[in-house]
């Protein structure tokens, strides 16, 4: 696959033999091979049943029509494409390095990379990951990856803006069931219908912790040439309830991982 900087090395070289640019653009961002790091979203957890991984239905290597992934937009410019979810739901930011060592070993030419959603939802505000520990974990991933795989193109994600989720779910009496009984992202979610400035406060200091990893990884992209962040594409956007799994309200079903998958692809290399 041609990376960002070998692209603009063979742009000049063409530019110099007299050849049109479009030649090589329309090839430049397919790659052969491509895996997906990440959480339970990129699984596809409870996509298409009760607390289950769907990897078909993946934002980013799902082979379902309905998502239309990363990995069939590709897949149609070349129909020998081949996609790993390295992913594991429950998966942190420490979790990392495991993965990456995956994608360097399956040798790919494309990385996505969506996490950092389990690091804020936490049992408590107190259990969140530290931004500190957050940054140095998340370095050393990339780190492998752009070792491991120098010609690999590596496309981040933001990290969906939790807050929303709370926004859109404590009227829903099936919402809030699904987060108490679940115990799911407590240090956001807990006593989701409270005005107590106490809560209020927690809630902002969460979001404020997303925001803070969003920055991370940005910030951490920005320092390879052949790394893409989405500029906050995704936790910007304003998710609606129905774009979450009524198995527990929390993780993204089909539609919303369609609703990832064309966010992102459209945030990518070269389109």
């Amino acid at each position: 696959m041609i990376t960002p900087r070998r692209m603009l090395a063979l742009f000049a070289a063409v530019t110099l033999a007299f050849v049109p640019a479009t030649a090589v653009a329309d090839t430049s961002s397919v790659p052969d091979s491509m895996a997906s790091m990440g959480d339970s979203i990129t699984r596809g957890f409870n996509a298409c049943g009760f607390y289950v991984d769907c990897p078909s239905r993946s934002w980013s290597t799902g082979s379902n029509s309905t998502v239309n992934s990363h990995f069939l937009r590709f897949r149609a410019a070349n129909p020998s494409l081949v996609a790993y979810n390295d992913a594991r739901s429950g998966a942190k930011v420490a979790d990392m390095a495991g993965q990456a060592q995956q994608a360097v070993s399956q040798g790919v030419d494309y990385v996505t990379i969506l996490i950092g959603a389990n690091d804020a939802c936490a049992s408590s505000e107190a259990s969140m990951t530290a931004v500190a520990d957050f940054e140095a974990r998340f370095r050393t991933a990339m780190q492998t990856l752009t070792t491991g795989l120098p010609d690999a193109s590596i496309f981040v994600s933001s990290i969906p803006d939790i807050k929303r989720l709370w926004e859109v779910g404590k009227d829903s009496s099936s919402a809030r069931t699904a987060w108490s009984t679940f115990s799911i992202c407590q240090s956001m979610l807990a006593r989701p219908r409270s005005t107590d400035q106490a809560d209020v406060d927690r809630r902002d200091r969460v979001r404020q912790r997303v925001a803070d990893f969003n920055a991370v990884l940005a910030r951490v992209c920005a320092e390879q040439a052949a790394c893409r962040y989405d500029g906050g594409v995704v936790f910007g956007y304003p998710f609606a309830l129905s774009h979450m799994s009524t198995w527990d309200y929390f993780h993204p079903n089909t539609s919303g991982q369609r609703l990832l998958a064309e966010m992102t692809y459209s945030a990518g290399f070269d389109r």
